[in-house]
Formats: C-alpha cells, sequence, structure tokens
C-alpha cells in the first residue's frame, strides 16, 4: 500500500473513532433537541429543567382538528381544566432523569390520544436515534417508539 494511501486509511478510521467516541461520551445533554415521533404525526423539543430533563410539543402534523377547525385541544385529559389547553404546546414528557450513558430514566409520558400517562424511559441510540419506552408497571410490558432528532442542539 502507497504512503498516499496509507495516510487516508488512518484518517479515515481515526475519524471514525472519534466520532464514535464523542457519541458515546457520557453527556447528559445530549437529548437536548427537537425530534420527530415515530409515527411522524409530532415534534418534540427536550430541553433541561432544572436538573431533569422534560419535553414539550413543538409541531403537529395535523395542528387542526377536522370537527372543529380549531387548534388541537387536549380533549382526553382526564384533568377537566386541561381538555381546553392545546395539545401544540403541551409538555408531554418530563421528570427524566440522567442514569448512565445514554440512558434516561423515571420519566412520564403523556399520550394525548388517549389522556394516559405512562412510566418511561429514553435511550439514545445513537446521534440521530431515540428510544422512547413508554410502560405502566414494569418496563417489560410497553411499546417503544423510535424517534428522529430534527434539528441539532
Amino acid at each position: 500500500m502507497s504512503t498516499a494511501k496509507k495516510i487516508l486509511v488512518f484518517l479515515f478510521v481515526g475519524l471514525f473513532i472519534s466520532s464514535f467516541s464523542s457519541f458515546a461520551s457520557d453527556n447528559p445533554d445530549a437529548i437536548v433537541g427537537v425530534w420527530k415521533t415515530g409515527e411522524g404525526t409530532a415534534m418534540v423539543k427536550i430541553y433541561k429543567n432544572g436538573n431533569k430533563y422534560q419535553g414539550r410539543v413543538v409541531w403537529l402534523k395535523e395542528p387542526i382538528d377536522p370537527e372543529t377547525g380549531k387548534p388541537k385541544l387536549d380533549k382526553n385529559n382526564e384533568d377537566p381544566a386541561a381538555k381546553s389547553k392545546p395539545v401544540l404546546g403541551l409538555i408531554n414528557i418530563w421528570g427524566f432523569v440522567y442514569k448512565s450513558e445514554n440512558l434516561w430514566e423515571e420519566g412520564n409520558i403523556y399520550d394525548p390520544k388517549n389522556g394516559n400517562t405512562y412510566s418511561s424511559t429514553m435511550r439514545l441510540i445513537n446521534g440521530n436515534s431515540l428510544e422512547v419506552r413508554g410502560y405502566i408497571g414494569v418496563s417489560l410490558i410497553g411499546r417503544t417508539d423510535t424517534w428522529t432528532r430534527q434539528v441539532a442542539k
């Protein structure tokens, strides 16, 4: 192998290792940013609130309720006062604590489609993929959705 090829291979391997190590680094703020849900029907902006992480709905594929012609409301919420609040702008994930490399636990996720709140964990798979798991009781009984980063933090 020529010297030029060896240098290119060395540079490529170096870049690969540095990009992997920067992702795998211990960074609690790595989830901060805007994420599109797996269904593609909403985007959630995750941010730090004190020492915990939460998220707010910042985009809806269909923000208007076809029945009323007005913005979609949180009509399935069990709290009567919340039923008149718009889904756009709603805090739907909260309480997440960074536990270890690429894992956030002790959080909650609210689903405005059914009005239910679930315990939740989040795991960063890579710089652009986030697995969000909602469950009742134990984590084995639940559903995982993969969100895709939309905007760099």
